[in-house]
C-alpha cells in the first residue's frame, strides 16, 4: 500500500474501506480521514450502525429479501397479490420495482445470478425457496425480472425450465431496459413499460 508513513490504525481503516465495491484507494483515504474527523460519539454511532445491521438483518423467510423481522414489510402486507411473484437478483431491484407504484404482487430475491466464471451455481442462489413457494399451489405467474445480462438471461431460462413442469405461467420483463444494464438504475417509466410488456417464457 502507498504511503509508507501512514499510521498503522489509519492504514487498516483505509484498507477496510477499499474492500467496499467501487471504492478505490483515494476514495478510501478520504473516507478514513472523514471518520477520523468525527467526534467519539459519532464514530461510535457509525460503528454501532454497521454492527447492528450486520447482526439484525437477515433473509425474509418467504421471499429472501432483507429484513429485521421474520417477514419483510411486503410479505407482511395482506393487500399484496401473492399469486404473482416477481423474481429479482438483488434486494435493490425490489426497491427499483416498488418505485413504479404499479406492481402489487410479491417478490423473490435470488441474491445473485448464475455465473460459471465467478463460480456461482444455482445452489448458491435462493432458487429452492422459490420452488417451494410455487409448489404450494397458490402461485399463478412468476415474472423473471433478472437483469438483461448474459448471467441474468441464463438464470431466467434455468429457473423457467424448473417452473414449467409445475404448471405456472412464467414471463420475462419486456426490456426497454438496455441489454447489459442493471434494473436498479432504470427509471420508473421504463420499468413500468417493461412490466406491462412482459412476455411468456
Amino acid at each position: 500500500m502507498a504511503g509508507g508513513y501512514q499510521v498503522a490504525p489509519l492504514a487498516r481503516l483505509v484498507e477496510q474501506f477499499e474492500r467496499l465495491p467501487g471504492i478505490g484507494h483515494k476514495s478510501a483515504q478520504r473516507l478514513a480521514y472523514h471518520v477520523l474527523g468525527m467526534t467519539k460519539e459519532q464514530a461510535q454511532a457509525f460503528a454501532d450502525a454497521v454492527l447492528e445491521a450486520h447482526d439484525k438483518i437477515h433473509y425474509c423467510k418467504v421471499c429472501c429479501n432483507l429484513t429485521d423481522q421474520p417477514l419483510c414489510p411486503i410479505c407482511r402486507d395482506e393487500r399484496r397479490d401473492t399469486s404473482v411473484i416477481c423474481v429479482v437478483e438483488d434486494p435493490r431491484d425490489v426497491i427499483a420495482m416498488e418505485r413504479t407504484n404499479e406492481y402489487k404482487g410479491s417478490y423473490h430475491v435470488l441474491h445473485g445470478a448464475i455465473s460459471p466464471l465467478s463460480d456461482v451455481g444455482p445452489e448458491q442462489l435462493c432458487i429452492k425457496e422459490l420452488l417451494a413457494r410455487v409448489q404450494g399451489g397458490k402461485v399463478k405467474e412468476v415474472i423473471m425480472a433478472t437483469n438483461p445480462t448474459v448471467e441474468g438471461e441464463a438464470t431466467a431460462m434455468y429457473i423457467s425450465r424448473l417452473l414449467k413442469p409445475l404448471g405456472v405461467k412464467v414471463t420475462r420483463l419486456a426490456y426497454g431496459i438496455p441489454v447489459g444494464g442493471d434494473l436498479e438504475y432504470a427509471d420508473e417509466v421504463t420499468l413500468l413499460r417493461a412490466l406491462e410488456g412482459r412476455s411468456e417464457l
